[in-house]
């Protein structure tokens, strides 16, 4: 999951223009919600960079807001889809 994680933080700063260095997005990290950054534009912008950097592909029933709850929530999420792959 680290490397996932740190891979993860890399996206979240870059697509989202975020101001936090990659340590300071911890698992329990929230993110839908409490990031003004992470608005529907921004779902779809980070989902995109998602796919590219992990080679995923996310399908629309995939899609929820559970899955951007944290940190730690979408890092669990782009493990099972590496490990479905």
């Amino acid at each position: 999951m680290t490397d996932t994680l740190n891979a993860l933080r890399a996206v979240l700063i870059e697509t989202l223009e975020l101001r936090q260095s990659p340590e300071e997005l911890r698992e329990d990290t929230a993110l839908f919600g409490a990031l003004p950054e992470l608005d529907s534009f921004g779902v779809v912008s980070l989902v995109a960079s998602i796919e590219d950097r992990f080679e995923i592909t996310v399908d629309d029933d995939e899609f929820g807001a559970e899955i951007f709850e944290t940190v730690g929530t979408l890092t669990g999420f782009v493990d099972a889809k590496l490990a479905e792959a």
